[in-house]
């Protein structure tokens, strides 16, 4: 440390809260069901103020993504239309979880349905909160090793999917370019593969992707 650098302070000021506080919830309102998510309106107080407030919640399924991966390495990725964006995206098979179905059983049933590829090989990558600003739901993430085609896939009313193997590099690299940009894709993926971008103008070509 430097001679003339004053030390600085540990942990928060004397009288202020370890963390933040819960926000007491004194209403609820269930509103609109829009099958993949309903809204509800939750009235809060503010434990710093003491003043109460409206927030918007949507209750929403857990969703699951896989990343499935053939015997020579490339990943089963899926391309389809985005309302919100309103754009074709790059992503890997994923879903609702469906009621009384467990995540894995949903993983396993999402992937044969949008890619017609199955695999054995089964391991759990962990769960992320998609957004926990108003989002009540998880997204489980799952690596299926040694995928293979088995069927034809079978696409609901509202889907219309390309089904594409991308060797799991080239993925990371597109990724790390910016060309595939889905949040919940790069969460996935990040678990099986070096995402880091190496500094601009830096030394190396970035990290390698096994």
């Amino acid at each position: 440390m430097s001679a003339d650098r004053a030390p600085q302070p540990e942990g928060p000021p004397d009288g202020a809260p370890d963390g933040p506080r819960p926000w007491p919830v004194t209403d609820t309102r269930v509103g609109t069901d829009y099958r993949i998510f309903r809204s509800r309106l939750d009235t809060v107080t503010n434990p710093r103020t003491g003043g109460s407030m409206d927030r918007v919640v949507l209750e929403a399924p857990d969703w699951v993504n896989v990343i499935a991966l053939t015997e020579s390495g490339d990943v089963v990725t899926v391309e389809q239309h985005r309302f919100g964006t309103r754009t074709a995206t790059v992503e890997v098979p994923g879903g609702m979880v469906d009621p009384g179905e467990e995540p894995i059983e949903a993983a396993r049933r999402e992937l044969l349905e949008e890619t017609g590829f199955a695999a054995e090989r089964w391991t759990s990558l962990g769960s992320v909160a998609p957004n926990p600003a108003f989002l009540t739901n998880r997204c489980h993430h799952f690596l299926a090793e040694g995928a293979v085609r088995h069927a034809e896939p079978a696409l609901d009313g509202g889907e219309d999917i390309v089904v594409r193997l991308v060797p799991l590099a080239e993925l990371a690299a597109r990724i790390r370019s910016g060309e595939v940009d889905h949040a919940l894709v790069l969460t996935a993926i990040q678990r099986v593969a070096d995402l880091r971008v190496a500094p601009r103008g830096g030394e190396g070509a970035g990290p390698s992707d096994g």
